[in-house]
């Protein structure tokens, strides 16, 4: 399921270093194979979302860049219709970030926030 361009366009970017600090100290992370996400709390009834691909994954700036528009592109179809309103989403890139399939990679996005309790259930389940 796609998320409409008013569900992605509710998503708003984590700039300050200070936020991706607070939810790095203060949240809850889950692993999974293509992805971390950290989880906070905050204080606002939003939706935030940040991206982090440090230069200890992968030495190259492209291929850095290529997993962080993954990780974007795995948020924007993902994070509008199914994460719960009220907190803030940090996506860390993993080695298999740029080479496990797409499909594969929102699947772990999904797995990640129903571990921790954080999925929307759309079918009334």
């Amino acid at each position: 399921m796609h998320a409409s361009k008013e569900q992605q366009s509710s998503l708003i970017h984590i700039q300050k270093r200070k936020d991706f600090l607070h939810v790095q100290s203060k949240g809850r992370k889950w692993v999974a194979h293509g992805l971390v996400l950290q989880i906070a709390p905050n204080e606002n009834d939003i939706k935030r979302i940040g991206f982090t691909v440090t230069k200890r994954v992968d030495k190259s700036a492209v291929k850095r860049n290529r997993m962080k528009r993954r990780l974007r592109a795995a948020a924007a179809d993902v994070l509008p219709v199914e994460a719960l309103d009220g907190y803030d989403y940090i996506l860390v890139g993993r080695a298999q970030t740029l080479i496990r399939p797409y499909a594969d990679l929102c699947q772990d996005l999904r797995w990640c926030l129903g571990q921790l309790k954080l999925i929307q259930r759309i079918d009334g389940a």
